[in-house]
């Protein structure tokens, strides 16, 4: 299966059409592990570099002609203890998954991503088991404090 990329990051950005295109996709792909879409849009925002930020990129894939695949990854300013980089959302159309989109996507964010990276993963999300192909390991059980 071809897949044709685009990136997307400080020096080039999507367009106004292609953005709202990316937020609407990935509000719509992520589902119920989805995020509301001011949230989706902040997370381009930062990697876009149009917020306070250390940037990253969003990574667009096009099966015949139409948006098939979305990964954002957000750097985070920090190396050795803290990744360089946290991959924030992946997506993949619903009815495209199963072909190996997700997976050449994943590798293709991988080889532009400069020094680790890291990612959440609910422990009932299937892509869990894409991750572990591609040699994520699980280090540390992620706790939050939520303050009211």
């Amino acid at each position: 299966m071809s897949i044709k990329t685009k990136m997307y990051h400080e020096q080039q950005k999507p367009t106004i059409e292609e953005k709202a295109e990316i937020v609407d996709f990935l509000y719509t792909h992520l589902e119920n592990f989805g995020d509301p879409k001011g949230d989706i849009e902040k997370c381009i925002n930062y990697a876009l570099k149009e917020s306070p930020s250390f940037g990253g990129f969003v990574l667009s894939g096009y099966y015949e002609n139409q948006l098939a695949c979305v990964v954002v990854v957000n750097k985070t300013g920090m190396k050795d203890y803290i990744p360089e980089n946290i991959l924030v959302y992946i997506a993949t159309h619903k009815e495209l998954r199963g072909k190996g989109i997700g997976k050449a996507m994943m590798k293709e964010a991988l080889n532009n991503a400069e020094g680790n990276i890291a990612l959440h993963v609910e422990p009932d999300n299937p892509a869990r088991y894409l991750y572990q192909k591609l040699g994520f390991t699980n280090k540390y059980l992620e706790m939050r404090f939520l303050k009211s």
